[in-house]
């Protein structure tokens, strides 16, 4: 069961934080907390996170 830090990374692939932070308008620094699992994401950076990777909000901070 993959938590959503790791889903997050997983998505990410092989693009650098920094690309996908600027993508969404985060720092770097928040996307690392995120994808550690270190901090949740508000609602607003959750769907701009979704929409990037093109996934349903649900799959990516819910799924179990």
């Amino acid at each position: 069961m993959d938590s959503y830090g790791e889903r997050l990374r997983k998505l990410r692939g092989n693009k650098s934080r920094g690309e996908v932070a600027a993508a969404c308008g985060i720092s770097i620094s928040a996307l690392t907390m995120y994808e550690l699992g270190e901090r949740r994401p508000r609602d607003e950076i959750k769907e701009r996170l979704a929409a990037y990777y093109k996934k349903s909000l649900s799959w990516i901070f819910f799924a179990s």
